[in-house]
């Protein structure tokens, strides 16, 4: 009898243990740990065309994960797209001269912001903006404009 009691109590722990991995799992997965305004500093950038990005997308520098973005705008004068991102307050050296561009993890993977540092002795704070932008490369488009090059030399050799 107690045997099978202590075997039926390990059963439990194990499954126990195994939601609770699955928990943190789907925590893990959802990109639920956003960047608090406590350990970030807020900076905004303006895009011609952001393609796929989204909230919660990641902003790195040199491949490190810095940050994410937070909110996504358009302009209602300019019709560009400005989107907002918080960077950690460890990175609060970038110069004001930084660069972000968007850009795409694979073939067809998401879309992020890369930020390049400037040379700038001045360095980006709470609130600013960042002009020197690239837009994100729209895999359609780039298919296209293929396309319609491969036709135009086609009409031109005869």
């Amino acid at each position: 009898m107690l045997n099978k009691r202590f075997i039926e109590i390990l059963v439990g722990m194990f499954m126990l243990a195994g939601i609770i991995a699955l928990f943190v799992l789907a925590f893990k997965v959802s990109g639920l740990n956003m960047y608090s305004s406590k350990g970030s500093y807020h900076v905004s950038a303006i895009f011609d065309n952001i393609g796929d990005l989204k909230v919660r997308a990641p902003v790195t520098i040199a491949g490190v994960r810095v940050g994410e973005v937070s909110d996504i705008g358009i302009n209602a004068t300019t019709f560009k797209a400005t989107v907002g991102f918080r960077v950690d307050k460890n990175q609060d050296k970038l110069p004001a001269d930084t660069t972000a561009k968007i850009l795409t993890a694979g073939i067809i993977g998401a879309n992020y912001i890369e930020l390049i540092p400037g040379y700038d002795e001045v360095n980006l704070k709470d609130g600013d903006v960042i002009i020197d932008t690239q837009p994100a490369i729209i895999l359609e488009n780039l298919i296209s404009q293929m396309i319609y090059k491969i036709g135009g030399d086609k009409k031109e050799s005869n």
